[in-house]
């Protein structure tokens, strides 16, 4: 915040002075009751409006300086931050290396000075016949489960292919770079990701991972809400008791209803499936919101339990032990707990254990155990009869209540990592949890009320982000209707999404028809960006059909919604040299290249234009190198080398580019042919 000064002069010791009063009174007008400045109760919290803006951690330590030290150990505090020796927990010692046995890239990490590096490299014959390497710019996760790595290229933030698991000690792909399915450096680091592995970053708008800047870990605003009114009204001298009454110039999670305080601890710890309700984005919630006003997660469910949830959050696998359902149901039911200063003293949840400012590292076991004892006996607790367990196993754990009922168990969907299992129960043998296999259905888990349509969004979301078995996109269908022009015109972009993941590029087309100026009705920005992308999905169905003029509309508008979205302008730049219009598209791969160095389409179809409209034998081979040093597998590349290498009589070394395609790609008929046509 700027702080005006007064130009009259003053001596050191009134600056002094002066200095002092305002430490004083800035540490302590929190806290400090004064009746002749207390201000009536307003209707809600200040920081609920969208016009109060986050003012920042360092704004909130200049009064909470005892909170900001603990709480910047904790997970939430080092979440997120550039990459440094101090942020990272891994070895870098001779085990640091990681081999793809389905793409044949070996990867390593490795520091020059004070940054660290990725190298990818392949071996043939022992000798390196390919090389790559990446500055890391940024650590994600604290270090007690995970180091994963990011990159940033000119604000464009992507994940880098390796991941250091501190729990067993080692480096391995990141989840969903395995089995086949690395992306290399290519994985778009998006605002749903940001949003909860980090404080709420600047992004440009108009695109998918484009970060104008970000910040270095969760923090108070995040739980708290938007602190600008919290500010002014303490600098204006407004405080309130609160030992005695809510200040609702803040939000005080503990101060909440049940739900809503569950509400802000889950707005992160689900993992799930988001839906966003419509007008929304990854930045709208708030504390003291409902979170289903913002976006509903859904988890699949499966026979054997069909009420439970596999492995969904660390909310709701407590939401499913009947420590929280009995107590949540006894206040719920009495208005007198409700209306506690601290309704969740009265019910049973995360607070109850956690204190979100104090480092779970540091919290000894005594603290969670108490919590147990609280319930079950209370001052009268007598372990020998509430636990069945014998004496020797209880004593080997130490009597600790939570090793039996709440065990650290392995995740299904991150490798080598454990987490403490929050179902709070009597201990179930491993046969029991392996017989909840078979698939029943997706179910929200935030709202029991979700409208159809948002159900077949999930699955559509499934299909996509999760598994795409095409058994998801036929039970999203039957929630997303279209047998009238009505329901056509209200699922819209869902239906052009679902037709399109289909790859029904006719569906998709005939759905497009369907609607009057129809370029006026899907022409909202947003950080969603989903009438951008409805137009990229029209436009990718019309090029399949020749349609050139048709693609170009939508690809053209695609891109004036998200002009930062790389891929649009590509399309755009590819349909622009069908129409014969070979500047304008060179135009677009240009300004790509500008944005993103590191794009090896752009090359690849600039060489296109230097050899086929300049006739530049030499600038187009410099261009597909170009493009072959990012990724020397890029089949388009290599074919195009292939064909510039036969056109200027090096048929030795297009024999080579093609069987080498062929080798990895064995039914690339293209190359199948020239290679034919060369023998």
């Amino acid at each position: 915040m700027k702080k005006i000064l007064a130009a009259t002069p003053v001596t050191r010791f009134s600056i002094f002075a002066l200095l002092l009063s305002f430490i004083f009174f800035t540490a302590t007008f929190c806290n400090s009751p004064s009746p002749k400045k207390e201000v009536t109760k307003p209707v809600t919290y200040a920081s609920l409006s969208d016009t109060v803006k986050y003012v920042g951690i360092t704004t909130c330590r200049r009064c909470h300086e005892s909170v900001y030290e603990t709480f910047v150990q904790t997970g939430m505090g080092k979440s997120f931050d550039i990459a440094s020796h101090k942020k990272s927990s891994a070895k870098f010692d001779s085990h640091a290396l990681i081999y793809d046995k389905y793409k044949d890239f070996y990867y390593k990490p490795f520091w020059k000075n004070d940054s660290l590096y990725v190298l990818e490299y392949r071996l043939e014959n022992r000798d390196t016949v390919f090389k790559r390497i990446e500055h890391v710019s940024y650590i994600v996760g604290s270090g007690q489960h995970t180091n994963s790595h990011i990159m940033n290229e000119n604000g464009y933030l992507t994940q880098v292919p390796m991941t250091f698991y501190t729990q067993k000690g080692k480096w391995d792909f990141p989840p969903g770079f395995e089995n086949g399915a690395n992306s290399r450096f290519d994985r778009k680091i998006e605002l749903e990701c940001m949003s909860c592995h980090n404080g709420y970053p600047h992004m440009a708008e108009g695109s998918e991972n484009k970060f104008d800047k970000v910040a270095t870990g969760i923090d108070c605003e995040r739980c708290h809400g938007p602190g600008e009114m919290h500010v002014k009204e303490k600098e204006a001298g407004h405080l309130v008791d609160i030992s005695k009454a809510i200040d609702y110039s803040i939000v005080n999670p503990a101060k909440l209803p049940v739900a809503l305080q569950l509400d802000v601890c889950q707005r992160c710890h689900i993992q799930g499936n988001a839906v966003l309700s419509e007008g929304k984005s990854f930045f709208d919630f708030r504390p003291g919101m409902h979170l289903s006003d913002v976006m509903n997660v859904f988890m699949p469910v499966y026979k054997g339990q069909e009420n439970e949830h596999i492995m969904a959050s660390h909310v709701e696998r407590l939401k499913m032990s009947q420590c929280f359902i009995q107590t949540t149901k006894k206040t719920e039911s009495n208005p007198d707990f409700t209306n506690q200063l601290r309704p969740y003293e009265s019910a049973m949840t995360c607070v109850t254990c956690h204190n979100p400012h104090v480092s779970v590292k540091v919290t000894n076991n005594d603290v969670f155990n108490t919590a147990c004892k609280k319930c079950h006996g209370g001052t009268d607790y007598n372990a020998d009869e509430l636990c069945s367990e014998s004496i020797e196993k209880r004593n080997v754990v130490g009597d600790n209540c939570v090793s039996c009922h709440m065990p650290k168990n392995f995740t299904i969907d991150i490798p080598h990592v454990s987490v403490t299992d929050h179902f709070i129960r009597r201990p179930v043998s491993k046969n029991e949890v392996q017989k909840i296999k078979e698939f029943v259905t997706l179910a929200c888990i935030n709202n029991p009320n979700v409208s159809e349509l948002t159900k077949g969004i999930a699955y559509l979301n499934y299909f996509e982000k999760f598994n795409n078995n095409r058994a998801w996109l036929d039970s999203a269908k039957r929630y997303i209707l279209d047998n009238s022009v009505a329901e056509v015109t209200q699922n819209f972009r869902s239906l052009i999404r679902w037709a399109y993941l289909k790859n029904d590029f006719v569906k998709v087309t005939d759905y497009a028809r369907q609607m009057q100026n129809i370029l006026n009705v899907v022409s909202n920005t947003s950080y969603s960006n989903e009438d951008a992308w409805t137009c990229y999905r029209i436009g990718e169905a019309y090029y399949s059909s020749g349609d050139n003029q048709h693609a170009f509309d939508f690809f053209n508008q695609a891109v004036k919604l998200e002009p930062y979205n790389l891929e649009f302008r590509n399309k755009l730049g590819a349909v622009l040299i069908d129409l014969s219009k070979p500047e304008q598209a060179k135009a677009q791969f240009e300004f790509i290249i500008k944005e993103n160095p590191e794009y090896p389409q752009a090359y690849c179809n600039l060489g296109f234009l230097a050899l086929s409209a300049q006739r530049d034998f030499a600038q187009a081979e410099q261009l597909y190198n170009k493009a072959l040093s990012l990724d020397p597998d890029y089949e388009r590349a290599l074919l195009n080398k292939a064909a510039l290498c036969i056109i200027t009589n090096r048929k030795p070394l297009a024999k080579k580019l093609l069987t080498g395609i062929l080798k990895k790609h064995p039914d690339n008929n293209e190359a199948k042919e020239a290679l034919a046509r060369i023998n």
